[in-house]
């Protein structure tokens, strides 16, 4: 990548994750050895402090943030230029990782970073080693007052129903909780990154019995019963994420925790339909998940540009 056409975050030299304090230490460096009374070049000090303008300001770095998704690449001395800050979106180059050899890496491989954190030659990497190596980011968020304990509650299950079962699996995958959709203010509860393929998950609580799913609502004993709505979400995030495959999961936990309970009847549904969002009890989705992000391409490598931009995303 050009020095034109680096991103704010490039310039300063810092990971999109970097905090204010890190980012006025930056900034300093930067503008000590770019101003031109101390020998520099007018046209780099003029990025630098534009980086540093709108990286410092919540709501402009916000905005630019945001834009990532649009994966236009834009000269960071422009005030308002906001791209991703990574290869543009929709990019597949980096997607047939495979081992020496030529065969094809499995989910339980170990982790392969795409583009490698030893590129060398001045790349700044999107986030630290230390952080990219992180299976699990962030805790479910506890909004309002009406009805956290139940959300807390099955959110957490979820939490640990992951950690135990999914990601030991796949060393690769990463979870990050309590995200924000980076297309609106929808609010997705976990999502599960592994290679090119990315879940969002939300949970629900229901006492034990045989529900009948019908597309639109849960029914169980007259009583009818709408999910969360995911799919809006999950379209926005495709079109986000282009290189990806989004899909969407909805897991109904049993009161007393049995992970076959409650049961699912997909009633009327076509056998092997293909659906938005699956909905599905815990052991279901412990074996679906599993299947879904092992079967991808390179199953065992962490998308760094993918996960700075959901780490962003967090509340």
């Amino acid at each position: 990548m050009t020095e034109g056409n680096s991103s704010h975050y490039q310039v300063l030299r810092v990971a999109v994750t970097a905090t204010d304090k890190e980012i006025k230490m930056a900034y300093r460096r930067a503008a000590r050895t770019a101003h031109p009374d101390k020998g520099g070049d007018a046209a780099t000090f003029r990025r630098v402090t534009a980086a540093y303008e709108t990286l410092i300001d919540p709501q402009r770095r916000k905005a630019y943030d945001r834009s990532y998704g649009s994966g236009t690449v834009r000269d960071a001395s422009s005030d308002d230029g906001a791209h991703f800050d990574a290869p543009a979106a929709g990019s597949r180059a980096s997607a047939t990782v495979r081992r020496p050899g030529g065969s094809r890496n499995s989910a339980g491989d170990p982790p392969i970073y795409v583009p490698p954190y030893e590129s060398g030659g001045g790349y700044v990497p999107l986030i630290p080693l230390s952080q990219a190596g992180q299976q699990v980011h962030g805790m479910p968020r506890k909004r309002g007052i009406f009805g956290a304990e139940a959300r807390i509650q099955r959110e957490m299950r979820t939490v640990q129903l992951l950690t135990r079962q999914v990601l030991p699996a796949i060393p690769a995958a990463r979870l990050i909780n309590g995200l924000q959709s980076p297309a609106d203010n929808s609010h997705i509860d976990h999502a599960v990154l592994s290679g090119y393929r990315l879940a969002l998950i939300n949970s629900m609580l229901l006492p034990k019995g045989a529900y009948a799913w019908d597309g639109r609502t849960l029914n169980h004993g007259g009583r009818a019963v709408a999910p969360p709505q995911l799919t809006h979400v999950v379209w926005a995030m495709q079109d986000i994420f282009p290189e990806l495959n989004v899909t969407g999961w909805t897991v109904v936990h049993s009161t007393d925790g049995n992970l076959h309970e409650p049961v699912i009847d997909y009633h009327r549904r076509p056998a092997g339909a293909l659906e938005t969002v699956q909905i599905v009890n815990a052991a279901g989705m412990v074996r679906g998940l599993k299947e879904f992000l092992s079967s991808g391409p390179a199953p065992n490598t962490v998308n760094v540009p993918v996960l700075a931009r959901l780490l962003r995303g967090m509340h």
